[in-house]
């Protein structure tokens, strides 16, 4: 069901691009690990957004994917190897003969940027129609599998359409065929096939059906000539053309579909009145967000104290009695190793429960299909404001990852849309920064930890809101708005093994990234903490104080004095969480394990030592010192990776202005929070 409902030019825009784009087969040939190698046919898989494309591609192609620019654009694509298999019930021998290596058949699978129709309206729909038009006959792919939707069919086949107009071949892929039923629409795949000119085949991604069925069509289609073009009639217009286009589809849609005379509401449009609501959709989104919070929180914490102890305990003292009968007690390897990389890296893996239920939580939604609904509920608000309705889309992202949402503002048509989203999406809060808002707000907010994270997202969502509204009528007051276009999807049942995967590849590139940031950081840490600045003193026994880190942190900590967190402990953190915010957390168990306190009765927790920092420094008002905090780590510079996604993208000049920006807004809205805060708390 679309959103907004636009006539484009549908006119198939036949111009080279002025600057070559490399072809399908081209940079499938180039480089190593791209593909299945330079003998391998190349496979596109085309298709409108929110037909299955990319679980298609996924359970095709598994983790043998690679990801990356494509050569000359600014575009990412997946690119990955799909290995099929033809046994001797399939094989086109009289006698089957074929040996083990002829059964076998690799091939590169390109996963090309979603599109409605080969008329482009941004840069990656740009590079789907140059990669499919705007290359010679033989650059094009060996074949483009077309995913269509069921029950949408008339809407997918307008892609189908024109390239069958190409010359190309062809397999159609029908998603969604149980929601077709379901609306009482039956499709008869022969019947449909012969009517299209190519092959038709029914699948379902989600639960990885029809998958060798496809495979087969595949291999046979590729042992056939190429087809010829659609016959069109000569000297038409684009009006003409589109007529032309559309009886061809209604034409085949009525052959190879049965359906009632008269389409019925289905039970995904009477809930969508509900949640698509212009009132009560707002509502329920933020109810629903408060929920998967709350469940994180609740459920995750048992497993994070059972980690926590675990480091803290056992691995920990296991560490020392090593160093012990090593002889190496009380040097600067043991302060690495203990302190720093079973400290600082033992403290994050104690949040992977933590990731990975939000993980889950989040795929259930994408998979049930209600994301498509936030979606909608969203752009309303965003274009009430003047902001670009596709900007949602990286925005989105963002509460995953900044660096991904950075790229993803690729899909925007204009270059000012693209810039002023970038500047936006750091103020998203992604995972790295939940791993902090949790442990704060189990220490400071104890029960209503759930509600006060939740409370950092509704703020991050209004300083995107607030933000984008004061650029909107000042630097950017003369940019236009758009619609957004979106086919939802029909509620379905979410699937074990597409929520365990996405699960997986979620959590799996969480901690690569994580894992090497988190490191070098830890490290870094620990030799900053291990330097000296006073006479006397040697290398690895140095009171943090005194150390260079100490030192460094003390001259900055002035500044957040009005913010209520101005001891050097705390603010020493946020230097540390320039380079990834996982780091901060890290960064405080260093400095805490490092500086145990004298009185053994006192607490040596992590939580107790953070609560104690904050209180000295706050004046006795910790909690307001604490939410301040959250605050200015939700709005201030992002991490490096982040910058660096906005230098490529936007350039050096609008990134430093974008950092100056969030820095004013975090440093102003931390300290109005603590000092009206002070007041109540």
């Amino acid at each position: 069901m679309p959103v907004t409902e636009t006539k484009p030019n549908r006119q198939l825009n036949l111009l080279v691009a002025s600057v070559p784009t490399p072809s399908v087969k081209a940079c499938c040939q180039t480089g190593t690990g791209t593909g299945a190698g330079p003998d391998a046919p190349a496979v596109a898989l085309v298709g409108a957004p929110n037909t299955g494309k990319s679980t298609l591609f996924n359970a095709l192609t598994g983790s043998r994917v690679t990801m990356g620019n494509w050569p000359g654009t600014t575009v990412e694509v997946s690119r990955g190897v799909w290995k099929t298999t033809r046994d001797a019930a399939t094989c086109d021998c009289e006698d089957c003969t074929c040996d083990e290596s002829d059964q076998k058949l690799d091939i590169t699978l390109v996963d090309l940027p979603g599109a409605y129709s080969l008329d482009p309206h941004s840069p990656d729909e740009t590079l789907t129609r140059e990669l499919l038009v705007g290359v010679p006959a033989d650059e094009r792919p060996d074949l483009c599998i077309v995913v269509c939707d069921a029950a949408r069919l008339a809407n997918s086949l307008y892609l189908v359409s024109q390239l069958r107009e190409l010359g190309l071949r062809l397999v159609v892929a029908l998603t969604m065929l149980d929601v077709a039923a379901k609306n009482g629409v039956s499709v008869d795949t022969a019947a449909l096939s012969k009517a299209l000119g190519c092959p038709v085949v029914g699948i379902d991604p989600r639960r990885r059906s029809g998958l060798e069925g496809l495979a087969g069509t595949v291999r046979e289609t590729l042992g056939t000539p190429a087809p010829a073009p659609r016959p069109m009639a000569a000297e038409l217009d684009s009006l003409e053309l589109d007529d032309d286009r559309f009886s061809w589809i209604a034409q085949a849609v009525e052959v190879g579909t049965k359906a009632p005379a008269d389409p019925q509401h289905t039970w995904s449009d009477k809930v969508d009145r509900w949640v698509t609501a212009p009132v009560l959709g707002p509502a329920i989104f933020l109810g629903v967000m408060w929920l998967v919070f709350q469940i994180t929180t609740a459920v995750a914490a048992p497993l994070q104290d059972f980690l926590d102890g675990l480091f803290t305990g056992p691995l920990t003292d296991g560490a020392l009695w090593l160093f012990a009968q090593l002889g190496l007690t009380g040097t600067w390897l043991e302060g690495l190793v203990v302190n720093g990389i079973i400290a600082g890296v033992g403290m994050l893996l104690t949040f992977v429960p933590l990731m990975t239920l939000m993980f889950v939580l989040l795929a259930l939604l994408e998979d049930s299909g209600y994301l498509a609904r936030a979606a909608v509920v969203t752009d309303r608000l965003m274009r009430a404001i003047g902001l670009p309705g596709r900007a949602f889309l990286p925005l989105i992202v963002g509460f995953g990852c900044n660096v991904p949402a950075i790229s993803a503002t690729r899909i925007l048509p204009s270059s000012r849309q693209r810039i002023l989203t970038a500047l936006l999406v750091p103020f998203t809060s992604c995972t790295a920064r939940l791993t902090v808002f949790v442990m704060l707000g189990s220490v400071f907010f104890g029960p209503y930890a759930g509600t006060a994270v939740f409370a950092m997202y509704v703020i991050s969502i209004l300083l995107v809101v607030f933000t984008g509204l004061i650029l909107r009528r000042t630097l950017w007051r003369t940019m236009g708005a758009e619609p957004l276009i979106i086919d939802l999807p029909a509620y379905q049942r979410p699937t074990l093994r597409l929520t365990a995967s996405v699960t997986w590849v979620r959590l799996k590139g969480f901690l690569q990234t994580a894992a090497g940031v988190i490191v070098i950081t830890v490290c870094a840490v620990w030799l900053l903490q291990s330097i000296p600045t006073q006479p006397g003193e040697r290398f690895g026994d140095v009171p943090v104080a005194d150390s260079v880190y100490g030192v460094a942190a003390q001259a900055v900590a002035p500044v957040f004095g009005p913010a209520g967190f101005g001891s050097w402990e705390t603010t020493s953190t946020l230097v540390v969480g320039f380079v990834a915010k996982e780091a901060v957390i890290s960064s405080w168990a260093q400095t805490y394990a490092v500086e145990e306190p004298e009185d053994s009765a006192a607490p040596g927790d992590l939580g107790d030592a953070v609560l104690a920092s904050f209180t000295e420094s706050s004046g006795g008002h910790p909690v307001p010192a604490a939410l301040a905090f959250m605050i200015f780590l939700l709005a201030y510079t992002p991490c490096v990776a982040t910058v660096a996604a906005q230098w490529r993208e936007i350039g050096g000049r609008w990134t430093l202005f974008g950092i100056g920006l969030q820095l004013a807004i975090a440093w102003g809205l931390a300290v109005v929070v603590f000092q009206v805060g002070s007041l109540f708390l």
